[in-house]
């Protein structure tokens, strides 16, 4: 199936009234069998049987599955400054084609996200041009401690190290602890943190160097970024963490060992730690590198079967909180070459809860999981206002999903700008349908309808 764009077509552009008819309605641990009523932006009304009115537009959504729409609180879509990998345009409407309705972007764009001004030039790009709605990240290193500080949390997700350098050389945050401790005695936003220990890299990267000169193989790059390069950091931001009661959110676990340093049974609002699992942890492992190479290249490195296996358990557990994309697109020639000239990242949002929905096929989590790691849980995580949820009152962001029908993946149907996928030839067991973004339809039945656009995401101010 080819995916088209389009501004015109029997949709119309903006509708009054939309009805969902008899949708099995999958939110807050349920799944019913319900209609659901949109009236402009919002979800009017959630009932067992409503009538339609003249003006309504009706939806059979018989033996479809209803699902809040997907929440990517981690992507990287490029602009400005790298539009040659992407853009939020591009980006946005493989996004919405799979089912995400909102995302927040990471800071490692050019310039960096550094300072106020340049983060609300990003807002401004995101109001004209994305299809999704929205929130950036304010990046921070060495030089603009204070700077970060002024974000106003109602209005910008948190403060992130994710993508940056700590100086202008190398290094997170995670390897400055002395920075850190600064960040986190003065911060009282969200602080979002990627977690690998730089020596222990280093020290790899020589021996490995030492062996294989240029050439290293591409699958040695999970014992490069190891498991204890992983593991030292967490545990030190954790220890930093707890002493200083931050909302502090530990960005793409890719390790067991990190999973069983998390809290569970914790209600996920009164979590002061959470963490993440992207996709390509849950769905790949290094027995891959050797038929996808540099195309599963990724920092924190795919790892082992256990490894894999075993987050999908941790976040079954609730020890990991939500899942993630880290959607972070290159150029094929960028993701080419020996093993330091290939890029790491790869996108993923287009069929990241295509890849969720397999391991629901495969009895492996249920639905309603699903929806509490995709939607929910993000939304209390970061204190989204009304969002999240499927909920009378709250937005319209929702997706229909057909669990029997199948998708193939190729190059017809990608919509990154970027023109390539880890997952081509794959063929998944279900079907995006719809998605709706604040009561408009974005996506249907493989055509994006890109004239209306997202919103700014809106958040509680006490995270």
């Amino acid at each position: 199936m080819k995916i088209q764009c389009t501004a015109t077509s029997a949709i119309p552009k903006k509708m009054k009234q939309i009805l969902i008819k008899q949708a099995s309605i999958v939110n807050e641990g349920s799944i019913q069998v319900l209609d659901l009523l949109i009236k402009g932006e919002r979800i009017a009304k959630i009932e067992k049987h409503i009538n339609a009115t003249p003006t309504t537009t009706v939806i059979n959504a018989e033996g479809l599955f209803l699902l809040p729409g997907v929440i990517d609180d981690h992507v990287h879509f490029r602009e400005p400054g790298l539009t040659h990998k992407g853009s939020i345009y591009s980006e946005s409407m493989a996004a919405v084609a799979g089912g995400i309705t909102s995302y927040m972007d990471m800071p490692n764009t050019l310039p960096n996200v550094l300072t106020i001004e340049l983060l609300e030039e990003k807002y401004a790009l995101a109001a004209k041009n994305s299809v999704a709605n929205f929130s950036f990240f304010m990046g921070v290193n060495q030089y603009n401690l204070e700077e970060a500080l002024k974000i106003n949390n109602e209005l910008v997700c948190g403060i992130t190290d994710d993508g940056l350098y700590f100086n202008s050389e190398e290094g997170i945050l995670a390897n400055y602890p002395t920075f850190l401790e600064q960040l986190f005695s003065k911060s009282d936003s969200l602080i979002a943190l990627h977690s690998e220990n730089d020596a222990i890299i280093n020290s790899n990267t020589k021996s490995f160097r030492s062996k294989y000169g240029n050439d290293i193989p591409i699958a040695m790059h999970a014992q490069i970024r190891s498991e204890a390069a992983c593991v030292t950091a967490t545990k030190n931001i954790i220890e930093l963490a707890n002493k200083y009661q931050n909302r502090v959110h530990i960005l793409h676990v890719s390790t067991l060992a990190e999973a069983n340093l998390m809290e569970f049974q914790t209600p996920i609002r009164q979590k002061r730690l959470t963490a993440e699992v992207c996709i390509h942890h849950l769905w790949f492992s290094d027995q891959d590198y050797e038929k996808l190479g540099a195309k599963i290249k990724w920092n924190p490195s795919v790892k082992t079967e256990k490894d894999k296996h075993g987050l999908l358990q941790a976040l079954l557990q609730d020890q990991i909180d939500i899942i993630a994309s880290d959607h972070a697109p290159h150029t094929l020639p960028e993701k080419s070459g020996n093993y330091f000239n290939a890029h790491s990242g790869g996108p993923l949002v287009q069929h990241a809860l295509l890849a969720i929905l397999e391991f629901y096929k495969q009895g492996k989590i249920p639905l309603t999981t699903i929806a509490k790691k995709m939607a929910h849980h993000v939304a209390d995580l970061y204190r989204i206002k009304d969002r999240g949820y499927i909920r009378e009152g709250y937005f319209a962001d929702l997706v229909l999903v057909n669990t029997q029908e199948h998708y193939k993946v190729d190059q017809t149907n990608l919509l990154y700008h970027c023109k390539w996928s880890p997952f081509e030839d794959t063929q998944f067991s279900s079907t995006i349908v719809t998605t709706f973004v604040n009561g408009h339809i974005a996506y249907d039945h493989g055509q994006i309808y890109p004239q209306e656009k997202g919103m700014r995401l809106q958040f509680e101010k006490e995270r």
